[in-house]
């Protein structure tokens, strides 16, 4: 594996693991929102 190669996987790697946590959290928050604003509907009708 050249130089290069192993820079790009050493950085994908090293972004990899905020990002899925960014993404977890961001998950979360839009399917609480849902669920919360699912749950105000229900008590506005």
């Amino acid at each position: 594996m050249s130089t290069l190669e192993s820079v790009i996987w050493h950085v994908l790697g090293y972004i990899a693991m905020p990002l899925i946590i960014l993404a977890g959290f961001a998950a979360v928050a839009a399917i609480s929102l849902w669920v919360l604003s699912l749950n105000q509907d229900k008590k506005q009708s």
